[in-house]
């Protein structure tokens, strides 16, 4: 195995700045002296790379984590906002609930057998039922 070198002082102030400053990319640069090519030269250099992507996977975990925290509360709004008085506010609360039960339904086509695959939902079925839940809603609110 090749012996990788450590990141240089500057490189390390530069990748901590991407991650952690609120600077845009050329902002960066500028506070460091480099320019664009010399940051490109740094991504194609093995030890770079591997800090980048390491930096850029625990940001996703982060991320994932934050929501997964707090999907229970985004969950029940959701539903709250089905309820909304406005109509195109509800329409796509249903529709980003149906989504996202189709999503759970079906995890990863690739690892269902083609019988168990759920249909595609027509766009002309998703509005009319779509409908008929707005309809329902209006007429449960007017006592009907």
């Amino acid at each position: 195995m090749p012996d990788v070198k450590p990141l240089t002082k500057k490189q390390r102030e530069v990748i901590d700045d991407l991650f952690t400053a609120e600077l845009e990319e050329q902002q960066i640069f500028e506070k460091h002296r480099i320019n664009k090519r010399v940051y490109d030269k740094w991504l194609a250099e093995d030890n770079f790379a591997d800090e980048f992507d390491r930096r850029v996977k625990s940001a996703h975990r982060r991320g994932e984590l934050i929501i997964a925290r707090f999907a229970n509360v985004a969950a029940a709004k959701l539903v709250q906002l089905t309820e909304s008085e406005n109509q195109e506010t509800s329409r796509k609360a249903c529709l980003d609930v149906i989504n996202y039960l189709r999503q759970k339904a079906e995890p990863n086509p690739e690892e269902q057998p083609e019988a168990e695959k759920l249909p595609d939902l027509p766009p002309e079925l998703a509005s009319r039922l779509l409908a008929a839940m707005a309809e329902s809603k209006a007429s449960a609110n007017t006592g009907e």
